[in-house]
């Protein structure tokens, strides 16, 4: 797990370099020829560097082409091959072939004995991330099709002038590319991007429509996403192309599936083996995140049997060495707290656990710096939590946890999915359902108006979940009005010149025409349903805010054995209703239902039988306190009117409106996520947005 950023000058690039003057220290690590553009290009890259250092303390490295053209840059987290082998950039036995790599390659000794009887490449090291390099010098860009874990990367072949940065399948590790001054900049965050000439500017009509959410657009003009399974190419320093290497797929709603219950149990389980045994390999400790749910409870429960029945060591830890789990806990009364269960697991399991506790004063003082390692706002408190969770591990000498994102998205674990569940029959597996049509019909109205009156209760808007063009476009499914319940009725008037603004638009126009297609023709409306929150809240929230940036902010690299794609295509090819399953009897539904199965001997009846309970953070919280200070001092007039997008009017009464015993918890998002545009405006120094000229 490591940090990124590149550079390449396009053609007809009149861009200048910063004056030697202003470089103010020596590089270590960076070899120049005497020749001041390359100690100018040197300087700007280590500057950018700086901004990502957390990313990897251990190490960094520098290689620039001897024409200047292409400048690589990567700060180590060191995890696989320790030694000085493992430093970054990696080159070819010709040197012609560079490459920087953010994750984790797994299957890494099956891979390297395979490509050694194939080809006469020379490995430096035991690095997983050399990898790229032999795969591509081998199979071109087929390479991608080969890997397997949590990675962004970016290749230059100097031989055929090819720039190439990808990012893993589903968007765990973070990859961001733009264009300034006539160069091509790739980072792994965006805040890399300001030693290298950009001047931040908010995306107002990104904001508007949730583009950043959903597409591959973030908050910041001109700022855009590699996208999951996509790879970036730059052909001759001129065109810049993004294609899918890969995509999530489903089977046709109308084939039967011949394999019983127990064939899909033994299959998920097997895979889930797997898929967490690879991802304990490493030559440092490796740990887990432990929450009260059934998923982290899983990986919990499958890494102890991995260990105690087969012998399987946790990274470097000694094969005497207790699991070691890490969870965080709220006061009881808030009713968040799952420590009481997780504990109750951890010894079960007889597992190492500890826990960090969390109250307001706590999450106040980290709030400010966990957006700005965010880089975008987010309505709830949780991902302060997140950010607070990743200290533990740190500060006991972890390096590598395990988490358990993803079974929600491909195991359909979220309450929103029942309703998309029940609007067509299951025919796939017509012999193993449980659910009568008369019953499904019934349940369909029930769960709509389950759906109704829960975004009711929060404040969120529910006119949205009529018949729309949306809908129409994915084959009316209500998945996508849930995605876009919560929108923000807080833009300043101008903002009306970007036109009418619908989320629920964006998010089917992120699906692309074949995809819609299928959605429309082919898959099963749950299905559907998985496949647009994966392709937004999942890729673009969820494995951000409560991923990659809260746990890299501390030096930690998580990996997800639930996104293992050996496993989610086994699981995305079972029929829906072995993830939501009917019992008559109790006439409810089991969600999760074939994981929870599979997961049987490695979990506590407790878990076994618990209900999705999502993860966050409290939501009501004292006037007065600490957060309610926090919060007024950021939404003042003044900020307010630096953003320049939002209306003072509907902002100054939020504070008063969201805090205390009666809080009015959509006031509480509004002013979590205004405090958090205040602060990202403040620490990138975004200019003042302003109605475009001309409109």
């Amino acid at each position: 797990m490591c940090g990124i950023s590149c550079i390449l000058a396009l053609q007809h690039s009149h861009h200048k370099l910063p004056e030697l003057a202003q470089v103010k220290k020596a590089i270590p690590g960076v070899q120049t020829n005497g020749d001041a553009d390359h100690t100018k290009l040197a300087a700007e890259l280590d500057a950018s560097l700086d901004q990502i250092k957390h990313r990897g303390p251990d190490s960094r490295g520098q290689w620039i082409s001897n024409d200047k053209r292409v400048a690589f840059g990567h700060v180590r987290l060191a995890i696989n091959d320790l030694s000085p082998d493992g430093i970054q950039p990696f080159h070819d036995n010709d040197r012609t072939v560079h490459a920087v790599v953010n994750g984790e390659f797994y299957d890494y000794d099956n891979i390297r004995k395979d490509l050694e009887t194939k080809t006469d490449y020379k490995f430096r090291g035991r690095s997983d991330s050399e990898l790229a390099i032999a795969l591509y010098k081998y199979y071109g860009l087929n390479f991608l099709h080969h890997l397997r874990g949590e990675f962004a990367c970016v290749i230059f072949d100097e031989s055929q002038q090819l720039l190439i940065a990808a990012r893993d399948r589903y968007g765990i590790k973070p990859l961001f590319w733009t264009i300034q001054e006539g160069r091509l900049l790739i980072a792994a965050e965006i805040k890399a991007f300001l030693p290298l000439g950009w001047k931040p500017e908010w995306d107002v009509k990104s904001l508007l429509d949730a583009g950043w959410n959903h597409d591959e657009r973030t908050l910041f003009k001109g700022i855009a996403k590699v996208r999951p399974g996509h790879y970036l190419t730059c052909q001759s320093f001129d065109h810049i192309e993004q294609r899918p290497y890969w995509d999530i797929s489903y089977p046709d709603k109308h084939a039967v599936d011949a394999r019983t219950p127990e064939d899909m149990i033994q299959g998920v389980r097997e895979r889930m083996l797997d898929a967490i045994k690879i991802r304990l390999r490493a030559d440092v400790p490796v740990g887990i995140y432990l929450s009260g749910g059934i998923d982290s409870s899983v990986i919990a429960g499958m890494v102890t049997h991995l260990v105690k029945e087969q012998g399987i060591s946790m990274g470097s830890a000694n094969a005497t060495d207790r699991v070691s789990c890490f969870s965080i806990a709220f006061d009881e009364e808030s009713g968040f707290d799952e420590s009481a269960i997780a504990n109750r697991t951890a010894e079960w399991l007889g597992v190492r656990y500890i826990k960090k506790h969390m109250n307001e004063e706590e999450l106040a003082k980290r709030f400010e710096d966990a957006t700005w390692h965010c880089e975008h706002h987010n309505p709830d408190f949780n991902f302060v939590g997140k950010y607070a969770l990743s200290e533990v591990p740190q500060e006991l000498g972890f390096k590598v946890v395990l988490t358990g994102e993803g079974a929600d998205e491909n195991f359909a674990g979220y309450p929103l999915y029942l309703p998309d569940y029940l609007r067509e029959h299951d025919f796939s597996w017509d012999k193993h359902n449980t659910l009568p049509e008369s019953e499904r019909e019934n349940q369909l109205d029930l769960a709509e108006k389950a759906a109704v009156d829960y975004y009711t209760s929060v404040g969120a808007d529910v006119s949205n979940r009529g018949p729309s063009v949306a809908r129409r476009m994915l084959n009316d499914i209500t998945t996508v009005s849930s995605m876009a319940a919560f929108q923000l009725d807080i833009f300043a008037p101008w903002a009306a010149c970007y036109g009418k603004c619908d989320p629920q638009v964006t998010i089917a126009n992120n699906a692309d025409g074949r995809v819609r297609n299928l959605i429309t023709d082919s898959w099963h409306p749950l299905h559907s349903a998985q496949y647009v929150w994966s392709k937004g809240h999942l890729a673009n929230i969820f494995l951000t805010c409560l991923g990659d940036r809260t746990e890299m902010a501390h030096s930690i690299e998580a990996r997800t054995p639930f996104l293992d794609h050996k496993l989610t295509e086994y699981v995305n090819h079972l029929p829906p209703s072995a993830k939501l399953r009917w019992e008559p009897e109790a006439k409810t539904f089991t969600e999760k239902w074939v994981l929870r199965e599979a997961s049987k001997p490695f979990i506590t009846k407790e878990l076994y039988e618990r209900k999705k309970h999502p993860y966050s953070a409290p939501t009501t919280w004292p006037e007065g306190g600490p957060l309610n200070k926090l919060l007024d001092k950021l939404i003042s007039e003044e900020n307010i009117k630096q953003l320049g997008f939002v209306d003072w009017e509907r902002c100054k009464g939020l504070t008063a409106k969201a805090f205390g015993k009666n809080g009015d918890p959509m006031a509480m998002r509004y002013a979590i996520v205004v405090a958090e545009w205040v602060i990202l405006g403040q620490r990138f120094g975004v200019a003042t947005a302003k109605k475009p000229e001309g409109w």
